[in-house]
């Protein structure tokens, strides 16, 4: 109850980002002149699911012609596109505080509310991070489940597509994929996802990926922005704290 999916048209490059903005800057704006209130945060209830912001991405060459398809592979994946979900899978770690940009986005990945909790990947899969959609050449893409409601539309196209050619260049093979409920398996710790809003900001810092793919300058930029956030945060007493120590302690 109160939830709503939105599926945005695709769109070509930035244009994408511009349409996400704009729609969730109108929908507030209409929903205020109703007297009424919508949010985007990741989690905004102990008691429901997360709000995500999935993003569907494939690729064309400079003719226009989709890429991500090869009908001569067993699995139809064309190399390119396999490198692109490698190189995804294997940056989504360290570069996840671009997908999840608040301390609220870290209270979506948690096991069995439809987010994912790690860099896996399937075939329609819906319980992994990236879900691989095969069909025909023009509609055969990627689905990146991780991004929350409050992602940054450009920093979260800018991590995915910076990721994906950066698997491309490395020629990065992606894992065997997912089959069944990833929540119920056992996941190699290098695809886990940083445990706390804090570790994924300093493995942010630390990335070298991050820095060959934006810059030292907006990488030490954002993961400062992200500190004072995480500091601010921090140091609040909750709700929750008084009703477990206040009399207890």
């Amino acid at each position: 109850p109160g939830f709503l999916e939105v599926s945005l048209a695709p769109q070509v490059g930035v244009k994408a980002a511009d349409d996400a903005v704009l729609f969730k800057t109108y929908t507030k704006a209409l929903a205020q002149r109703m007297g009424r209130l919508v949010t985007f945060m990741a989690r905004w209830s102990n008691d429901a699911d997360g709000q995500s912001g999935h993003v569907h991405i494939s690729l064309q060459d400079m003719a226009g012609r989709p890429v991500f398809r090869d009908d001569n592979a067993p699995d139809g994946m064309s190399d390119t596109m396999r490198h692109f979900l490698g190189g995804m899978q294997k940056l989504m770690p360290e570069l996840l505080i671009m997908l999840g940009p608040n301390v609220n986005s870290f209270k979506r990945f948690v096991p069995d509310i439809f987010s994912p909790i790690a860099a896996t990947w399937g075939y329609e899969n819906r319980t992994c991070a990236l879900r691989v959609i095969r069909g025909a050449a023009k509609s055969q893409r990627i689905e990146c489940r991780t991004p929350g409601a409050d992602a940054n539309p450009y920093l979260a196209l800018a991590c995915l597509l910076g990721a994906g050619l950066y698997g491309i260049e490395q020629a990065i093979e992606p894992t065997a994929p997912m089959r069944g409920n990833v929540y119920a398996q056992e996941v190699p710790q290098g695809q886990r996802f940083p445990e706390s809003f804090r570790a994924g900001i300093e493995r942010f810092r630390a990335s070298a990926a991050a820095r060959d793919l934006f810059g030292a300058r907006f990488v030490e930029t954002y993961a400062a922005t992200r500190d004072f956030q995480e500091r601010e945060f921090r140091a609040k007493v909750t709700d929750m704290e008084l009703r477990r120590f206040f009399e207890l302690a």
